[in-house]
């Protein structure tokens, strides 16, 4: 018997829709005086997204949200496809964005068994606060600034479905994986 997608992401410690905690924004950290939970919480997303990269590959990079291993605080991980290193994300906020925006499919570990098109502008400005305390101003585009403002949103608790164009609904990930295109932005 097939396991569905988002039994196999269950099976692996993954927060499903419908859970609380997704639902509602994480608590920020006070750094550098919360650095060791800081450190412990990411070091978790680590752990938790190799476990999910041992069972699917991400060809277009994957991201993983404190909330969605259960913990209510605002710690993200982004690693972007290729051999990039790993973003770590700490308090994150947009700060800014393009006017211009483009519409991607994107998948949610809390709810593997869709994908939804997702408008997002195609570069956002995001600030962080690093571990000692200073904060962090990085603008991301294209791939990269759409996996990391997917991440952003899980600590606003927010799913990409409140993002999508009204009228437009996920798809069963079967029908997406038959349209089995990456995506695709102009250089």
């Amino acid at each position: 018997m097939d396991v569905r997608p988002s039994q196999q992401m269950r099976d692996l410690g993954v927060v499903q829709n419908g859970a609380g905690i997704l639902a509602e924004p994480a608590r920020a950290f006070t750094l550098p005086a919360e650095r060791d939970q800081a450190e412990r919480i990411t070091d978790e997303l680590f752990a938790a997204m190799e476990r999910i990269g041992q069972v699917h590959p991400f060809a277009k990079g994957m991201g993983l949200a404190a909330p969605q291993i259960g913990i209510g605080r605002t710690a993200a991980v982004v690693q972007p496809p290729s051999d990039a290193p790993a973003v770590i994300l700490l308090n994150p906020k947009i700060t800014d964005h393009s006017d211009e925006t483009d519409e991607q499919y994107e998948g949610c570990l809390s709810f593997f068994d869709v994908r939804g098109l997702v408008p997002r502008p195609l570069k956002i400005t995001v600030e962080t606060t690093a571990l000692t305390g200073e904060t962090v101003t990085t603008v991301y585009e294209r791939g990269l600034a759409r996996l990391i403002h997917h991440e952003i949103d899980h600590l606003d608790g927010l799913l990409y479905t409140a993002r999508m164009r009204t009228g437009v609904e996920p798809i069963p990930v079967e029908d997406y994986r038959q349209t089995g295109r990456a995506w695709a932005y102009e250089q």
